[in-house]
């Protein structure tokens, strides 16, 4: 019914979150109406991106050098630690301006239904920079899901003796709710009234 190049590029927004055949349709057919050199720039984007997007090699954040902004800042307090879930999830934090800390994303949650072990997200690094950092406090902001408390509840077991305080981000974050969907202010008093697990 379409061109080829016209369906490969709805297939392709069709893999993105949220987007269906009539989106995709949509957002494809958009791309008609673009002149050449807007199209070779949205493209180039897209290849930047392919290109130089990497993880930080400290906390796992997405950045283009080996270590992200954040990481290289001298200014953040680094015996703190906010343990997120994506990378995401650190420019929500970072928008409320509430918090001064580092940051460690575990690029996913324990869930034994889907065959995600502690050894498939970003834990080990986590406990080497608690030693290496003598981090005092991990703050776990994680999905209120089954997933994120079975992640909080073995993180908090193998942290035991570590000498480092455990707390996680206040409720008022609605059960099943992705954190990036939540409202900034909901956010920054969840931040303020952590508590201890």
């Amino acid at each position: 019914m379409y061109p080829n190049s016209i369906k490969n590029i709805i297939d392709c927004f069709k893999d993105l979150p949220g987007i269906g055949e009539k989106t995709a349709e949509r957002l494809a057919f958009s791309l008609i109406n673009f002149s050449k050199e807007k199209l070779t720039s949205f493209s180039e984007a897209i290849i930047s991106v392919r290109d130089k997007i990497t993880n930080c090699e400290i906390c796992g954040n997405i950045t283009e050098d080996k270590v992200c902004s954040i990481c290289n800042d001298k200014e953040r307090n680094n015996k703190i630690v906010f343990v997120v879930e994506k990378a995401k999830d650190i420019s929500l934090f970072e928008k409320i301006n509430a918090y001064n800390g580092k940051y460690h994303v575990l690029g996913g949650l324990i869930s034994p239904l889907e065959g995600i072990g502690p050894d498939d997200i970003n834990i080990n690094s986590l406990i080497s920079r608690i030693k290496r950092d003598n981090v005092e406090e991990i703050i776990l902001t994680l999905k209120p899901s089954i997933e994120g408390e079975t992640t909080m509840q073995y993180i908090k077991k193998i942290l035991e003796n570590k000498n480092v305080k455990i707390t996680k981000i206040a409720t008022g974050i609605p059960i099943g709710t992705d954190i990036e969907y939540i409202d900034p202010m909901t956010l920054e008093f969840a931040l303020e009234g952590r508590k201890d697990i």
